[in-house]
């Protein structure tokens, strides 16, 4: 019997006898990979599995809006503001007193605890001024050049006590304190305060958004004042009475919500227009309860007089060291907490 080879070679020659076998041969050798799932797939289009899905980055992800305390730390910190913020009042050392600082920065001040507590990218630094005002942040005041000057692009979280020094709140004091005849007396200055209260909301407004022009990215954390009086009898020899006391906590009050309202104005300006940084409000009004000018543990400190020249010293009604950190707490903990709103 002749086999299928011999066959194949009389019947097409030994050439193409040739040929005829390696074609088989292949063909033996491709059927084992049809059985493959993927080739089965690719040829018959049975047996395919779904595709592994493309893992892409999430663009929320990628640009979500930083926390609180990354948006305040990733730049620098600034400090300005006035004699509450430069910390008149909670003198430590000897360099605390010295005469030539007419700013009278001390080493109490809420600003060092706040500068510790955080570790700031760029660094930070302290330029609140005694006295200041907001014409004296924008413009400077005594020699020294404008506040506004030392924050830029890269400042990331500005904290500022302001609109005090505004309002004449020195004068008030003395009016209530020192009661000479021919002075108007405590509670007859309300005109008067309404009008500077007045200027002081246009004023505050066009200085946050000078602040905001300046920093574009910075959390701007504006502070009001603390409520000063325990409103009990015998303060400073009672030449505070309890009414004048109140009425005085209530001029606080008044000056605190001004401000938390401009700061608010100002926030929802940047809101509006999809801007980043923040401008919040640190309600400082009873950040003193049970501590104020007239309690055994004051955090205030009352009434000091420079005998000779028979004028209050400015250490007068302004916070303790004590007092000095408990401000700086308030300003810790909105620092962590933030605007209550995305950051851009």
């Amino acid at each position: 019997m002749t086999s299928p080879v011999t066959w194949i070679r009389d019947r097409l020659g030994e050439r193409n006898a040739a040929i005829v076998l390696l074609v088989a041969l292949l063909a033996l050798a491709v059927v084992p990979l049809v059985a493959l799932p993927a080739v089965r797939c690719e040829v018959f289009g049975a047996g395919c599995r779904a595709p592994a899905p493309e893992k892409r980055a999430d663009p929320v992800a990628a640009h979500r809006a930083p926390t609180p305390l990354e948006a305040a730390t990733r730049g620098a910190y600034v400090a300005l503001g006035d004699s509450y913020s430069a910390g008149v009042g909670a003198e430590a050392t000897a360099a605390d007193h010295n005469p030539l600082d007419r700013c009278h920065r001390t080493s109490k001040a809420y600003y060092h605890e706040v500068a510790r507590t955080f570790r700031f990218a760029k660094g930070s630094s302290f330029w609140a001024c005694s006295g200041a005002t907001t014409r004296d942040v924008l413009k400077g005041r005594g020699g020294e050049p404008p506040q506004i000057g030392r924050i830029g692009r890269d400042t990331s979280l500005i904290t500022i006590s302001i609109g005090g020094n505004d309002v004449g709140f020195s004068k008030v004091l003395a009016g209530c304190v020192v009661k000479f005849p021919w002075s108007k007396g405590c509670t007859r200055q309300g005109t008067e305060i309404a009008e500077k209260m007045s200027d002081l909301r246009q004023n505050l407004s066009g200085l946050l958004a000078e602040i905001t022009a300046r920093a574009p990215y910075a959390r701007v954390i504006v502070m009001g004042y603390p409520k000063a009086f325990s409103e009990v009898s015998g303060v400073d020899g009672d030449n505070i009475t309890v009414s004048d006391q109140r009425w005085l906590n209530a001029r606080a009050y008044d000056l605190g919500r001004l401000i938390r309202q401009t700061a608010a104005e100002a926030d929802a300006r940047k809101v509006a227009t999809h801007a980043p940084g923040s401008v919040e409000f640190v309600d400082a009004y009873s950040a003193f309860a049970g501590h104020e000018v007239g309690s055994r543990d004051a955090y205030m400190n009352g009434l000091a007089v420079k005998l000779p020249a028979l004028e209050a010293e400015p250490r007068s009604y302004h916070p303790t060291i004590a007092g000095q950190h408990a401000l700086a707490r308030l300003f810790i903990d909105q620092i962590q907490r933030g605007p209550g709103r995305p950051l851009s």
